[in-house]
C-alpha cells in the first residue's frame, strides 16, 4: 500500500476516544494528516484502565486500532508532550492539549462545542464533530406504561418498580447480572445526552451525580459512597390536572381564597411531587405567578412556570431572587434541611405564597417538623393548609389556626395559654392542640383525650350508682360486670335506668355476671 503524505498536523481530545471515534475519521479520510497524541492524555485513559473503568479501556482500544491503521500508511501518529504528577481529570487533560495544539498549529479535533468555541477564541484551528446522539437511550428499553423506577447495580439482576403509587411490584427485568462496564456506557451516554442540551446535570460529585432528561430522574452513585456503580432512574407514570383528584369543593375554595402556606406531605413515593406539579399549574392558569425551588429540577411544567435549582444557587441567593421578583406563589420540592425550612418560613413572612413539599408518615409529622425551627405561635402565620397524600390520592386536610384558652384536658384557669389548633378542614373537627408547657412543646391528640375524659365519666356515674361493677368502656359501648351472688331484681331496676340514661348519648350497655 503506497503511503500518503501527511501536510496537516492533528490532536484530538478526549472526547474523541470516549465518542470512538478517530479511527472511524482515519478510515473515512475525513483526517489526511500527522496524529499528535499527548502523554497526560494516555496517562489519563491508562489510570482510568487500571482502575476499572470501561471509558479507560475503550479509550486505549481506540488509540490501538489507531495505531493499527498508522501500520497502514494511513495515518502518523506522535507522541508528544511530557508526563506531570498530578490527579488527571478529564478537563484537565482538555485543556493541555488544547495549549499544545496552539503551540505547534495543530488542528484540535473535539466533540465538544464548549472547547470548539474556546479553541476558536484562542485562534486554533479546530475540527469540531457533532457527538452521535441514539435517538433511544440505552436504559429505556426497561421501560414500559407500568414502569415507575429502574434500579441497576453492578453484580445484580435490574430491577423495576411496576404498578402506581402505593400499589408496586419489585421485579427482574432480566435474568443475568449487570457488569461495571455496561454501567460505565450507560453513565457515559447519560452525560452525553445532558451536555448535549437534552437535559441537565443538576448535582455532579467525585462519586455521585443526578441528570435530569426529560421526564427521567437519574441518580449515580460510584464507589466509595456506593459498593458499586449502581444506576437509579424514575419516570413519572402519569400527569394530572388538580381537577383529577376530584377534590371537594369546599377545599377549592380554600385554594383559591385562603390558602398561602401549604405543606403537602406524604411518605416518599405516594405522589406528593405529582400533586405539586397539579396545584402549580392550576395556580399558573388562574392568572398567578408561580416559581419553583427544586433539586433535582424533576418536576414537569408549562413553559411559564419558572423552575430553580437549589444546586445551583444558594439560599441566599434564592431568597434574593424570589423577594424581588414576587411571584404569588412559590413551590418548594423536597424540603431537607435548615436551610430549607428557613427559606420557606421567610419567603412566607414576605408575603409570598408558599407551596412546600415534605416527607412525613402522618399528616401531624409535617408540622411537627417546624417545632423547633420557629417559634410556637408563628406556625399558623407560616403554614395554614396540610395536604396528605397516599396512594396518589388526598387523604386529609388540615386547618391550622391559633387562639388563647385552656388547652384540652387542663382545668385550672391560671394555665390558659396559646394554643395551636389543627382542625380537620371538611368536618372542622379538632384532632390535635400544639402549646408549650415548661419548656417543652407539646404536641396533644385531642380525640384522646377526649375518649379519655368521657370513659372516666361514664365509669364514675356507674359506680356512683352500683359501687361493686367493674366498668369497661371500649368504643361506643359500656360493659358492666356484676358479680352474680349480688344480682337481685332491685339491681336490675338500677341497671335498667342506667341503660335508658347512656343511651341518650349514643352510648350502649351490656351487662356481664361473672
Amino acid at each position: 500500500m503506497t503511503k500518503l503524505a501527511f501536510e496537516e498536523t492533528y490532536m484530538p481530545d478526549t472526547t474523541v476516544f470516549i465518542e470512538r471515534s478517530l479511527a472511524k475519521l482515519v478510515e473515512e479520510g475525513v483526517i489526511r494528516g500527522k496524529l499528535l497524541i499527548h502523554r497526560e492524555l494516555v496517562r489519563y485513559f491508562e489510570e482510568l484502565a487500571r482502575n476499572g473503568s470501561a471509558v479507560g479501556i475503550l479509550g486505549l482500544q481506540e488509540l490501538v486500532k489507531v495505531r493499527e491503521l498508522a501500520e497502514l500508511g494511513l495515518t502518523m501518529i506522535e507522541i508528544v508532550g511530557e508526563e506531570s504528577n498530578r490527579v488527571l481529570d478529564q478537563q484537565y487533560i482538555d485543556r493541555i492539549v488544547r495549549d499544545y495544539a496552539l503551540k505547534r498549529g495543530a488542528k484540535l479535533i473535539t466533540h465538544n462545542e464548549v472547547q470548539a468555541m474556546v479553541c476558536k477564541a484562542l485562534g486554533v484551528d479546530v475540527l469540531f464533530i457533532k457527538p452521535r446522539l441514539r435517538n433511544v437511550l440505552t436504559f429505556e428499553k426497561y421501560f414500559d406504561d407500568k414502569t415507575m423506577s429502574i434500579h441497576l447495580k453492578e453484580g445484580a439482576k435490574p430491577r423495576a418498580k411496576k404498578g402506581r403509587p402505593g400499589a408496586w411490584v419489585l421485579v427482574d427485568i432480566e435474568d443475568r447480572v449487570l457488569t461495571r462496564e455496561e454501567l460505565e456506557l450507560m453513565i457515559e451516554e447519560i452525560v452525553e445526552y445532558a451536555k448535549a442540551g437534552k437535559g441537565s446535570i443538576e448535582v455532579e460529585r467525585p462519586s455521585t451525580m443526578i441528570v435530569q432528561l426529560g421526564d427521567y430522574r437519574i441518580i449515580i452513585t460510584k464507589p466509595p459512597v456506593s459498593n458499586g456503580i449502581e444506576i437509579t432512574i424514575t419516570k413519572p407514570l402519569v400527569k394530572l390536572k388538580l381537577e383529577d383528584y376530584n377534590l371537594p369543593e369546599k377545599l377549592i375554595r380554600r385554594l383559591d381564597e385562603r390558602a398561602e402556606g401549604i405543606l403537602i406531605a406524604g411518605a416518599p413515593g405516594m405522589g406528593k411531587t405529582t400533586f405539586a406539579q397539579a396545584l402549580a399549574e392550576y395556580y399558573s392558569r388562574k392568572g398567578k405567578i408561580v416559581k419553583t425551588i427544586e433539586s433535582p429540577r424533576d418536576m414537569r411544567l408549562i413553559p411559564e412556570i419558572s423552575q430553580y435549582s437549589k444546586s445551583y444557587a444558594t439560599s441566599e441567593e434564592l431568597h434574593d431572587l424570589l423577594l424581588l421578583s414576587r411571584p404569588d406563589y412559590t413551590v418548594f420540592d423536597e424540603m431537607r434541611d435548615d436551610n430549607d425550612f428557613k427559606l420557606y418560613v421567610d419567603l412566607r413572612l414576605a408575603g409570598i405564597g408558599m407551596i412546600g413539599v415534605v416527607h412525613a408518615t402522618t399528616p401531624i409529622d409535617a408540622i411537627q417538623r417546624f417545632l423547633g425551627r420557629v417559634d410556637l405561635g408563628m406556625i399558623p402565620s407560616i403554614i395554614d393548609t396540610v395536604i396528605f397524600i397516599e396512594n396518589g390520592h388526598v387523604t386529609k386536610v388540615y386547618d391550622v389556626s391559633l387562639t388563647v384558652r385552656l388547652p384540652t384536658g387542663l382545668r385550672e384557669a391560671e394555665l390558659a395559654r396559646p394554643v395551636v389548633e389543627v382542625r380537620d378542614f371538611l368536618t372542622n373537627e379538632l384532632e390535635y392542640e400544639i402549646y408549650t408547657f415548661g419548656e417543652e412543646t407539646i404536641v396533644v391528640p385531642v380525640k384522646k383525650i377526649k375518649r379519655s375524659s368521657i370513659e372516666a365519666r361514664i365509669s364514675e356515674a356507674i359506680r356512683k350508682i352500683i359501687p361493686f361493677a367493674e366498668v369497661e368502656v371500649e368504643g361506643e359501648l359500656a360493659v358492666i360486670k356484676i358479680p352474680r351472688m349480688y344480682y337481685s331484681s332491685s339491681l336490675a331496676r338500677k341497671l335498667k335506668r342506667i341503660e335508658k340514661k347512656l343511651s341518650r348519648e349514643g352510648i350502649g350497655v351490656e351487662i356481664k355476671l361473672i
